[in-house]
């Protein structure tokens, strides 16, 4: 068995590697492949990392472990129409995200880390315009 705790060690080295990153982003992925069903992974996001806007052809959850972002929702010409504050401190844990809804993240607090999930295989995000 390969059982991988989920623990303040862990998210404080995923965060290390997002303030090392040029993105100012880290993800530490739970599953082995790119072709598995599903993609469950930590994102540690730093402020100052470019989320452009995208969607997706499935759902996307995200639970915030730690820190605080703002999801951004837009419409088809790039128009802010919804935003959401999540952070656990204040009683706002995650969101789920339809198929097909453009979206961005916000970071608003250093060491914030995301447990995504989305349906796999691996897809590349569809920007905005496309």
């Amino acid at each position: 068995m390969n059982i991988t705790g989920i623990d303040k060690e862990l998210l404080d080295e995923v965060s290390r590697q997002a303030k090392t990153n040029a993105r100012l982003r880290m993800n530490h992925n739970f599953h082995k492949s790119l072709d598995d069903k599903v993609h469950r992974f930590l994102n540690a996001l730093e402020p100052g990392t470019i989320m452009d806007i995208h969607r997706h052809d499935e759902d996307e959850s995200y639970v915030v472990l730690r820190g605080s972002v703002k999801a951004l929702f837009y419409d088809k010409d790039g128009k802010l129409i919804e935003s959401h504050l999540l952070n656990p401190a204040k009683g706002s844990f995650g969101i789920n995200i339809p198929a097909n809804t453009f979206h961005s993240l916000e970071v608003l607090e250093s060491n914030t880390v995301l447990f995504e999930v989305r349906e796999g295989p691996f897809k590349k995000h569809i920007p905005l315009g496309e």
